[in-house]
């Protein structure tokens, strides 16, 4: 199966609850998203799939559509588990977007000029700034904070062409922001998007990272349930037992497939 935009770099895929996954290294991932960004022409897509949003898109058969349109890689030990009971090993990396995103800009050399929208106005600043301090050859451009009335969705994008946007980074949390890129994000926007959930709030310090081993072991979860108990535990508390529950049925179903082909660069135009 092909998906995305720009020359001929292509990764492998692992079907997860009927949504393609990529399987790359860090290397490998980071060599494809920099293609993308950097490609004359075209447009890449990618979003990430964890245990939370695997649920509501098993609710919500629109949002797996979108999903399949877009470029996945995995985040946490969830679709881990997931990969391991449909295919006999876990995923080379966790290409969480947190670390991702912070990692990717670090190795693209070329100057980009990056949109950034969603958070809070005052996180989304916060999150500019401390970007630019991490990669300072780049140019971080803060379009509009999370919460605007989607009918100036075009209006929003007039502002990240103007710019000339290489790359777009979209953090409103899902479904909304994977959705929202797909009916409204063209071609001419930006040659890379990405959907990041809470990384501005990581970024700017609103909400802290877990310990690294804790990352490492791929339980940041446990470590943000700690933190928001309140907020946070139905997605795991409830969440992570409804997410087995998925994988184990699709399981007995006989759904799950070994492969489906290539994700690449240079097979779909947006």
């Amino acid at each position: 199966m092909a998906v995305a935009a720009a020359n001929n770099i292509a990764l492998s895929q692992r079907m997860i609850l009927g949504v393609p996954v990529a399987d790359p290294g860090w290397a490998s991932a980071f060599e494809f998203a920099s293609e993308a960004a950097c490609s004359p022409a075209g447009q890449v897509r990618i979003a990430f799939l964890n245990a939370n949003n695997a649920n509501l898109m098993m609710e919500d058969a629109e949002y797996q559509e979108v999903l399949r349109r877009q470029v996945v890689f995995p985040d946490g030990h969830g679709v881990d588990i997931a990969s391991y009971v449909f295919h006999g090993d876990m995923f080379p990396a966790n290409l969480n977007g947190t670390d991702f995103v912070p990692g990717l800009l670090t190795y693209i050399e070329r100057p980009l000029r990056v949109a950034m929208i969603g958070a809070r106005p005052e996180v989304l600043a916060r999150a500019a700034e401390n970007l630019g301090q991490h990669a300072p050859w780049h140019e971080f451009l803060p379009i509009s904070h999370g919460f605007f009335d989607r009918s100036r969705s075009g209006e929003i994008l007039a502002a990240v062409r103007a710019c000339r946007a290489d790359i777009l980074i979209v953090a409103m949390g899902s479904p909304m922001q994977e959705k929202w890129v797909d009916a409204h994000v063209g071609a001419q926007d930006a040659r890379l998007v990405i959907t990041v959930g809470a990384l501005f709030d990581f970024v700017a310090h609103a909400i802290p990272r877990a310990p690294k081993l804790v990352r490492r072991l791929r339980l940041e979860w446990l470590y943000r349930l700690f933190l928001e108990p309140k907020r946070l535990w139905r997605r795991y508390i409830v969440g992570n037992p409804l997410f087995l529950f998925h994988v184990a049925r699709h399981k007995l179903s006989g759904k799950a497939r070994k492969s489906v082909g290539k994700a690449s660069l240079g097979a779909r135009k947006y």
